[in-house]
């Protein structure tokens, strides 16, 4: 074990620090900048049962400290994730992966996390139960624990790999969804995702993106995520991964004393292509100024 490593339900990490989901594509896309197997893992792209052209365009709006996307779930549909994209992948990344799952059904969410769970590469099940940039389904079952957690059952009955829940900020209370999680069977609990958000033209006085609201990611968020991972990690007992607005060492630092296990870089990778490999470079000098000895050591050290 070395000085960053860590373990998310079993599987050890070189490092804690994973690139999330709709920022990294399959991966191989950035395997043609650096060396992706630098990565504690990564979340691939949101993949449904079905091929998904996403939502209209416009689909993204810059804010201060942060920016609004509506792409709308847009992927292959899990066939051709698996029978194109993993391949693909696998020549360039040697660790398990982390596969992104959302549906619009508990039907849709059992189909794709039973296929994705039998490739042999991926290593989590992240179930994305809080997108909020689709209709009629997505954030709807995120919102209510009763249907969290049946989404959650309904994917454990079919899979035998650990499945991560991932929540939505957009509630009133975000601990009574993840331990509904937990009690369903959950192995871990994955937040935040990103908050509902809107921008407005002022010239043509209407909404810059064509979904009129989309997801609202970035450093500005950073203060709400790190308050939501600190309560659902002093009330579950099982690992969570901590993300939003995380951009640099230190705030991997602070989320992982909130009660992180592992730590999602999101809307930053739009910015700079590199910077998951350059918080990795810069973690140690970061530890060493904070007089941490292991990563491991500070999990949920924020009392």
């Amino acid at each position: 074990m070395g000085r960053l490593s860590v373990n998310l339900c079993g599987i050890p990490l070189d490092n804690p620090i994973i690139p999330a989901s709709g920022t990294f594509g399959f991966g191989y896309e950035y395997a043609e900048l650096f060396d992706i197997n630098c990565l504690g893992t990564f979340s691939f792209k949101g993949t449904t049962k079905d091929p998904r052209f996403g939502n209209p365009t416009p689909r993204i709006a810059e804010c201060t400290a942060g920016m609004i996307n509506a792409v709308g779930l847009q992927n292959p549909g899990v066939e051709k994730v698996i029978a194109e994209e993993l391949p693909k992948l696998k020549k360039c990344f040697h660790k398990p992966v982390m596969a992104n799952v959302s549906g619009f059904s508990v039907p849709d969410y059992a189909y794709t996390c039973e296929k994705l769970d039998k490739e042999e590469q991926v290593g989590w099940l992240e179930v994305n139960v809080s997108c909020p940039n689709v209709h009629g389904g997505g954030m709807s079952f995120g919102t209510d624990p009763k249907a969290a957690a049946e989404v959650t059952a309904a994917v454990k009955k079919v899979t035998t790999k650990p499945v991560i829940v991932k929540l939505s900020p957009n509630v009133t209370d975000i601990v009574s969804i993840a331990k509904a999680c937990e009690d369903a069977g959950a192995d871990g609990i994955s937040l935040i995702n990103t908050m509902l958000g809107m921008r407005i033209d002022l010239k043509t006085r209407k909404p810059v993106i064509a979904n009129k609201m989309g997801g609202f990611s970035g450093s500005a968020i950073f203060p709400v995520a790190v308050r939501m991972v600190y309560q659902v990690a002093n009330t579950v007992k099982i690992p969570v991964v901590g993300m939003g607005g995380v951009s640099g060492a230190e705030d991997v630092i602070e989320m992982m004393l909130a009660g992180a296990t592992a730590v999602e870089v999101g809307a930053a990778n739009l910015v700079n292509p590199f910077v998951c490999r350059d918080i990795i470079q810069q973690l140690p000098a970061v530890m060493d100024k904070y007089r941490i000895n292991t990563l491991s050591e500070i999990i949920g050290g924020a009392k």
